[in-house]
């Protein structure tokens, strides 16, 4: 039995972080239903992170679609909100005032991009402008200074996985595990606050602090230990171009079998790998040692070694090799769901609508016609329905 089995969870339909905390819960066996609305948004891209969830389309400004809502939230565990501040207060749908009241025991997960308070709180934004106002964007890329006027190269935006996903479904699914255990206390549900500005701020605590320390994160970007300073802490093409190996020998004797590896153990600058002036004449060894064999001939002499260097795979190779995607963690006693051989990489598109009829069955045990009607292809509760 998956650890979340028997908890039930609403998802009001957002971008990617409410989506991912979703499927997360769902991956862990919640029952959980994305409430899609009516008219839904223009979205950039698709949510395909709807795996074992349902789906309903209610029109939350409707008297009979908020009715049904609420009856919804009478049974839940969790709300997933994942709107600017005061969005669900202007629905009428106030999470202590409202929400708590109907239901003691539920749990509202309120994720927003940029802290709810402040002058960027009611702003939109991405992934990007959450990192940049938390200072860790700052931290991020190479400061290589360019033509035509010797400038740096600005911080680069490592995709969306760092604010998206781990500062903002993954910290807001923290938030909910630890209600949750809360509530098995307490017998109370509550409120719960998770933004991407304060999650990816948890994140860099380490290098935060460690800007502070000489030798760690001290420098510029793009120049320190673990950012791509550090000539044996950095990844280098190989003579099949495109094709790469990233190197982490900074433990000692990590370093002495990197460079054994390399044939490199007898060059001057091996005992004086800690002074910064030899970084140059390292980096360039390495870079021309490493195009003169393929990422596969150095595979061969790495694999099994604790020299700490491995290929650089792209996700197409690793699908073309059947690489099998895995939850995130595994517990012995009350394992995941099996994500299956194909999910972890084809794109999984959740219709809207498709499983809800199943979904309210197996919550509330209505019918449809009987219960509930569709209105406007919204959902609501049928006028003689009593609560």
């Amino acid at each position: 039995m998956p650890a979340l089995d028997g908890i039930r969870v609403l998802e009001l339909a957002g971008l990617a972080p409410g989506p991912f905390a979703g499927m997360m819960l769902a991956d862990n066996g919640a029952s959980v239903i994305r409430v899609d609305r009516v008219k839904p948004p223009h979205q950039p891209s698709p949510d395909v992170l709807s795996r074992n969830k349902s789906s309903i389309q209610i029109d939350l400004k409707s008297s009979g679609g908020k009715d049904l809502f609420l009856r919804l939230v009478k049974q839940a565990d969790v709300l997933i909100d994942p709107f600017r501040p005061g969005v669900l207060e202007n629905l009428g749908l106030d999470p202590t005032y409202t929400l708590l009241k109907l239901n003691p025991r539920l749990i509202v997960a309120q994720l927003t991009g940029f802290r709810r308070d402040g002058k960027y709180a009611k702003m939109a934004g991405h992934d990007i402008n959450y990192l940049a106002v938390s200072g860790v964007l700052s931290m991020l890329g190479p400061s290589l200074h360019v033509p035509p006027d010797g400038r740096p190269l600005p911080p680069t935006p490592p995709g969306n996985i760092l604010g998206d996903f781990a500062a903002g479904g993954h910290m807001c699914v923290t938030g909910i595990v630890m209600a949750l255990f809360a509530r098995c206390q307490t017998g109370k549900g509550q409120v719960v606050h998770a933004n991407m500005v304060d999650g990816v701020n948890y994140l860099a605590t380490m290098p935060r602090v460690s800007t502070k320390i000489p030798g760690q994160w001290d420098r510029p970007r793009g120049e320190n230990l673990s950012d791509g300073g550090c000539p044996y802490y950095n990844v280098y093409e190989c003579k099949d171009d495109g094709k790469y190996m990233a190197v982490a020998g900074l433990e000692p004797q990590f370093f002495q079998q990197l460079v054994k590896g390399l044939e490199l153990s007898d060059q001057p600058w091996v005992p004086k790998r800690d002074d910064r002036v030899v970084w140059p004449i390292i980096q360039d060894a390495f870079r021309r040692k490493f195009r003169e064999r393929t990422r596969k001939e150095w595979e061969d002499i790495f694999d099994g070694s604790d020299a700490c260097a491995t290929p650089v795979f792209t996700h197409a190779e690793l699908e073309a090799s059947h690489y099998e995607q895995r939850p995130g963690v595994t517990l012995t006693g009350t394992p995941s769901i099996n994500i299956g051989v194909r999910s972890g990489w084809d794109v999984e598109i959740l219709g809207f609508g498709e499983g809800g009829e199943h979904a309210l069955s197996s919550w509330m045990g209505w019918k449809k016609g009987r219960d509930y009607e569709i209105a406007n292809r919204g959902l609501q509760m049928k006028k003689e329905s009593k609560l």
